[in-house]
């Protein structure tokens, strides 16, 4: 998963960044809040880990820009040295979905960090998923419409599942690039566009067959379902 962390003091966001990082996650660390800000406006996140107290934006004005600005139903998880009752009510009231007191440590984190993502992205279980006409099947790597497998390689079938796992959900060029290359700093941007390309063409993604892929000029795709077709993942 794809995971922001607010955290203006530099060994404090290292060993966050750590944790998250040896657990499986790509983990982007700012330690501003305009920074955070302006980042989660131009890249798509799976969760945001947000200190209360940093030098300009405060945590809790961040969590209220996300909540107007970007999604109302990506994961928020406060990690801050602000203990009282009223900060922690505000906090959950304002959309924060969990809310830590420092020291942070790691299994207590790891294990929230799990249950907001369970919660928000239930998928763990998943072998076959189900977007009628399509059918994904994870254990054999492969994607079926009307029964007929269709030919992809590899990148573009990872690709397919993170569209369809999204469905509706707007994701940068950035985030598909982690989430099927990894941080491969060396990958151009045209890399992402060339496969989505080959991925729609192949998959046939278009009104006429129930979902779609739309271009979001300089931020990057959203695949989105068209009319009665039902999703479901089995």
């Amino acid at each position: 998963m794809r995971i922001s962390i607010l955290e203006d003091d530099p060994d404090q966001l290292a060993l966050l960044r750590r944790w998250l990082t040896e657990d499986g996650h790509d983990v982007h660390g700012y330690q501003s809040g305009r920074d955070a800000m302006k980042f989660a406006g131009r890249e798509s996140f799976d969760l945001f880990i947000l200190d209360w107290q940093v030098p300009d934006v405060s945590g809790a004005d961040v969590l209220m820009w996300l909540r107007t600005n970007v999604s109302m139903q990506v994961p928020v998880l406060f990690v801050t040295v602000r203990d009282s009752e009223q900060d922690i009510v505000f906090a959950l009231e304002s959309g924060a979905d969990d809310y830590m007191v420092k020291p942070a440590r790691r299994q207590e984190l790891l294990a929230r960090v799990h249950a907001l993502l369970r919660r928000a992205y239930p998928r763990e279980e998943e072998k076959l998923m189900s977007f009628p006409p399509y059918e994904i099947d994870l254990t054999r790597g492969e994607v079926r419409r009307g029964g007929d497998a269709i030919e992809l390689t590899p990148k573009e079938f990872e690709l397919t599942v993170v569209l369809f796992r999204n469905v509706g959900r707007l994701l940068s060029r950035g985030h598909l690039q982690e989430a099927v290359w990894g941080r491969s700093g060396d990958l151009v941007t045209r890399t992402v566009d060339t496969h989505v390309s080959q991925v729609r063409k192949k998959l046939d993604l278009r009104a006429e067959t129930g979902y779609r892929v739309v271009p979001i000029y300089n931020y990057g795709y959203r695949l989105e379902q068209i009319g009665e077709s039902a999703s479901s993942a089995a």
